[in-house]
């Protein structure tokens, strides 16, 4: 699901990096993305996340992607031109990755999946792309924190199946992750790192 123009305010602002800043932080602080690898972020917006990937990480494939054209524009202004080089970026949708089975080291989504609708068929979508032992690196939202009676008149997201921790947390498992580190506030959303499990 887009963005409507409230939330590509709240989501494009330098208070936004800061915050993806200190995912990243976290994220390091949990686990470790080899220099050779290749990551994709999903939902890549005006490319912040992606520049602090690339940053942190220095992966020899980063790929990012939004479902919003005007999104990736941005991208394609925010990123410098050295680091554009190195980044590519694509109209994409999360539940039709362009990618063969296992081929990923990491995938990231800063805030991305509470937007789907489907949001467990993206979580399958990501695990196949991912080769055993990749990372799913999320930041995600729960309802309490973004279908309250301010937040629905202002953004706008799916309103039907939305998961809570438990929810997620299931789903996770179901789709072969497994939880390598969390840090959650069950009342406003999580920071996990999910590897994804070998076949037995």
């Amino acid at each position: 699901m887009k963005l409507n123009r409230a939330e590509r305010l709240v989501v494009n602002n330098p208070v936004r990096v800061m915050i993806q800043r200190g995912v990243i932080r976290w994220i390091k602080g949990v686990t470790r993305i080899a220099p050779q690898a290749r990551v994709l972020e999903i939902g890549c917006g005006r490319g912040a996340g992606a520049r602090l990937i690339q940053e942190a990480f220095h992966p020899a494939v980063l790929h990012a992607f939004d479902l919003d054209y005007r999104m990736i524009l941005q991208a394609g202004r925010y990123l410098k031109v050295g680091r554009r080089g190195r980044i590519a970026l694509y109209v994409g949708d999360a539940l039709r990755l362009p990618y063969r089975d296992g081929v990923l080291d990491a995938v990231f989504g800063f805030g991305v999946l509470h937007h789907l609708p489907d949001w467990r068929g993206g979580l399958r979508e990501i695990a196949r792309v991912l080769k055993p032992g990749g990372l799913y690196c999320l930041e995600e939202f729960y309802p309490q924190f973004y279908q309250n009676f301010l937040a629905r008149r202002i953004f706008l997201h799916p309103e039907h199946d939305r998961f809570y921790s438990h929810d997620l947390r299931k789903a996770l498992t179901e789709a072969g992750f497994e939880l390598q580190g969390r840090l959650e506030q069950k009342r406003l959303g999580i920071l996990a790192v999910a590897v994804k499990q070998a076949l037995i």
